[in-house]
Parts: structure tokens; sequence; C-alpha cells
């Protein structure tokens, strides 16, 4: 296997990674914690008792630019699963992994955006901290960039190939 299959095998995997991260940490509601609860982007709990999240600007911009940035993710996905099957297939002109990486670095401005907002929205709470969900979706920023890097190198190694196939072979 090339150096430019790996590379795009390697974004896949960055990017499935990412994306699985992104959906558990949307899903879940441990973003924060205080004395008597937790709560995430949809509810928050207390004690025993769950309800809906307060409507508040930042928590439903974070809320909005997540889920955006999972949809983007998946979509970046899909681009690299059709850019990595082509290229296992052997086409002659093979889809190149710009779109994939274009949109890799889409999800990752998306995450990045919501996880701020998130932050300067709870960051001067004294009685709050913030928890594993929270975690996970910081964690699933740098897989989603290194997935976009990694679709960019590869069809940078293909551009190259392609240039340099044109040369004329002097023996």
């Amino acid at each position: 296997m090339g150096v430019k299959r790996s590379l795009q095998s390697a974004g896949l995997s960055l990017g499935v990674l990412a994306n699985i991260l992104v959906v558990l940490a949307t899903a879940t509601d441990f973003w924060s914690r205080f004395s008597d609860g937790h709560n995430g982007l949809w509810r928050m709990c207390r004690k025993n008792s769950c309800t809906k999240a307060s409507c508040e600007t930042m928590l439903a911009v974070t809320a909005a630019c997540v889920v955006l940035a999972a949809g983007s993710g998946l979509v970046a996905t899909v681009l690299g699963v059709r850019v990595l099957h082509a290229s296992l297939n052997g086409n002659l002109i093979p889809p190149r992994g710009r779109n994939a990486c274009l949109v890799f670095f889409l999800s990752a401005l998306l995450l990045l955006t919501g996880m701020v907002g998130y932050t300067a929205r709870d960051v001067w709470k004294l009685d709050s901290f913030f928890s594993w969900s929270y975690f996970t979706a910081w964690l699933a920023l740098p897989f989603s960039i290194l997935a976009g890097f990694c679709f960019l190198f590869a069809d940078m190694i293909l551009q190259s190939t392609d240039a340099i196939s044109g040369f004329p072979v002097c023996l």
C-alpha cells in the first residue's frame, strides 16, 4: 500500500473517530457538573429529575454548531470513503481528496466555534466544572483537523505524481 492510500486510510480512520466522539458528546448530558447535578446541550439534571435545558443564546449556538459539525463530519467521511474506494479500484482519474479535506476543516471550525461558545458561557461559574462530554468534544477537534490534513497531503502527493508523469524520460 502506497503513501497516498495510507494517508487516505489514516484520514478516514481519524474522521470516523472524530465523528463518533462528536456524536457521543452531543448525545450525552455531562458537559458540566455542579453540586447537585449536571447538564448538557439538551437537558439539565438535578438530583433525580431531568428537565429541558434553559433557552440561552450561547447554549443554542453551541448546540447548533456541534450538530452542524457532526453533519459535516459525516459528509466528509462519505467523501473520504468515495476517494479511498476509487483509489483502491485503480480508477484512471480518481476523485480528489480536496473536498473531503475542506469539509473536515469545516467540521473542525464549527466544532471549535461551538466549544469556544460553551466555554465562554460556563467558564465564570464558580460552582460548576466541565465534565467528560465537554472534553470528548474537544478531543474530536484535533482528530478532525488531522483527518483533513491526511486527505490534503494525499491529494498533494497525487497532484505531484500527475505532474511528474508528464516529464519526458531521458535514457
